[in-house]
Parts: C-alpha cells; sequence; structure tokens
C-alpha cells in the first residue's frame, strides 16, 4: 500500500499532552491508503473515518484487523452501560496522559450522558466532591490498575455491589485496552484531529 511503508517527516503540530511529548513518530497513513486498506481487510464493513488514531494503527494491518472485533465489542457489545464505561476509559487516558484519546472519549462521553462538568472532573479523580461511591470506585479501579496492576480489595467490594462477574472482567479489558490504546498514541505522537476536543480548561480560580 502506498505510503504505508515508513512514516513521512514530522511536519505536522498537535498541542502538548501531559506526557510533554510533541513529536509526530509515527505519522497517520494518507487518507486515500487509509480507505483502501479498509476495503480490502473488511469489504462492506468498511470505514470511511479519517481519524489519526485509525491511520496509525493501519502501519500494522494484521494489528488493525485483529482489534477491530475486540474493540467493537468494548464500545459496543460489552456489559457495562455506555456511560460507565467512559468514566472509566477517561480516567485511564487522562492518567497516561493521552489528549488525543482523552479528546475523542469526551464526544463519546458526550454521547452517553456526562456533562461537561463531570469530564472535568474525571481529571480530579475519585476523591473530587460529587461523584456517588460507586463513580468514584470505577475511577479508583483504573487509577489502581495503573498504578499496581490490580484491583484493591475495597474498590472492587464497591464495584461487585453494582456489577455482576462478567461486568467486573469488561470493565478491567477495557481499562486495559485503553491503557494500550493510550501509551500507543503517546509513543507514535499522533497529533489531534482538526475541530477535535483534547484535555478540558481549568475552571478560572
Amino acid at each position: 500500500m502506498a505510503g504505508c511503508g515508513r512514516p513521512c517527516a514530522a511536519t505536522r503540530t498537535r498541542r502538548v499532552s501531559a506526557m510533554g511529548a510533541d513529536e509526530v513518530r509515527i505519522e497517520p497513513v494518507p487518507v486515500e491508503d487509509y480507505h483502501r486498506l479498509e476495503r480490502e481487510l473488511f469489504g462492506d464493513a468498511a470505514r470511511a473515518g479519517t481519524a489519526g488514531v485509525s491511520r496509525m494503527w493501519a502501519h500494522n494491518p494484521g494489528l488493525m484487523k485483529a482489534q477491530r472485533p475486540l474493540q467493537e465489542y468494548l464500545l459496543g457489545d460489552s456489559t457495562l452501560p455506555p456511560r460507565e464505561r467512559e468514566l472509566a476509559i477517561l480516567r485511564v487516558t487522562w492518567l497516561c496522559g493521552s489528549e488525543y484519546a482523552f479528546g475523542q472519549h469526551t464526544l463519546f462521553g458526550e454521547r452517553a450522558g456526562l456533562s461537561a462538568e463531570e469530564i472535568r472532573r474525571v481529571t480530579e479523580g475519585p476523591d473530587a466532591p460529587g461523584w456517588t461511591p460507586f463513580e468514584a470506585a470505577l475511577l479508583r479501579a483504573a487509577d489502581e490498575l495503573r498504578a499496581d496492576a490490580r484491583v484493591s480489595g475495597p474498590t472492587w467490594a464497591v464495584l461487585a455491589e453494582t456489577y455482576d462477574t462478567a461486568q467486573l472482567i469488561d470493565l478491567i479489558a477495557v481499562i486495559g485496552r485503553y491503557w494500550t490504546v493510550a501509551v500507543t498514541l503517546n509513543s507514535a505522537g499522533v497529533p489531534l484531529d482538526p475541530d477535535r476536543p483534547g484535555f478540558p480548561e481549568r475552571p478560572a480560580s
């Protein structure tokens, strides 16, 4: 596929993420090449989008194809209510400093019913005033998995009051998935898409 063998020169700029990395290391493939690959891999199920994250994955067609069913499950068919799923995703992408992933899921979160204030409050963590005990546990699970690779007993107990076993597994899986997405985006230096949000602005003190 033309244009997919080697990254192009890093000529694009983007807002600096919390990780401080602003170098584009893996330039998203050209849109035409991405659409061609989508048709080759997925046929009638090909997507027509232009998101930089999708065009970054296109540098590795095998991985691009292999991960699609997991992504569709986690964002469409999992046992988690969308609002709760997005709280967990926003928290782990914030912790990883992935402005791209946080911005993308700001839009998903809004569609799932999160307010702008709730999305901003995710950045303050599970102890911020305003969360229910269960919502705080969702955020704390992301904190603990990133820090300790394990959900603590107290956090698990709160989650298990509401979630069944399948939901607990889905929660861990979606946090792990978006840790992978976040660190890949950070390392690749994928620039923010035009007219897409990044991290929320802090309120004036």
